[in-house]
């Protein structure tokens, strides 16, 4: 209030720069991928249907008479299909995610403020306000912004390397917490 730099709405912001790297971005489509329904009802329909197909070559293997081939060729195939499409989709999107964010030119800078988020790169500039950035996870590496549930599966990611001082970490968080929820 008084003019000085240790007005509030100073200390209310905290900025990041740092290079798209495909470690912050897997660990961050994992996240978002985690916390969304729709992810793991998926998830877990891939997996049921690997263990069925499963069971299914193990019953024709073990019970009495002769295995149908094609049977045990088709089922173990689809199990291991099923398997690995879900493996691979964390993979697949943040490849598809880091050529875009690659694309866009260069580090990309962050400013996170009592408004919302602004990131910054050669070719873009995004603002997103806080009435779309309603979660929020913490990793080892990354602080992980979710939109809310009923608007899909969007995030954005502030890695911790991106910070100036490590002692930013504590002030981010605490900005996270005034507006956002942790989960």
């Amino acid at each position: 209030m008084n003019g000085t730099t240790d007005d509030s709405a100073l200390h209310d912001r905290v900025e990041l720069a740092y290079p798209a790297i495909l470690a912050d971005v897997r660990e961050a489509v994992r996240v978002s991928l985690k916390a969304a329904l729709w992810w793991r009802v998926l998830r877990a329909a891939a997996y049921g249907s690997a263990a069925l197909a499963f069971l299914i070559v193990a019953l024709e293997l073990l019970l009495p008479g002769d295995p149908d081939a094609g049977t045990v060729a088709k089922m173990a195939g689809l199990g291991t299909a099923a398997v690995v499409v879900v493996r691979l989709m964390v993979w697949a999107v943040a490849r598809t995610v880091l050529r875009a964010a690659r694309a866009q030119g260069g580090e990309a800078r962050a400013v996170v403020d009592a408004e919302g988020g602004r990131w910054t790169s050669r070719d873009t500039e995004t603002v997103v306000r806080w009435a779309m950035l309603t979660r929020y996870v913490e990793t080892e590496r990354l602080f992980v912004l979710l939109v809310p549930r009923r608007a899909g599966t969007g995030f954005a990611y502030l890695p911790k390397h991106g910070l100036a001082d490590p002692a930013d970490a504590d002030r981010l968080r605490a900005l996270l917490d005034r507006h956002s929820r942790r989960v």
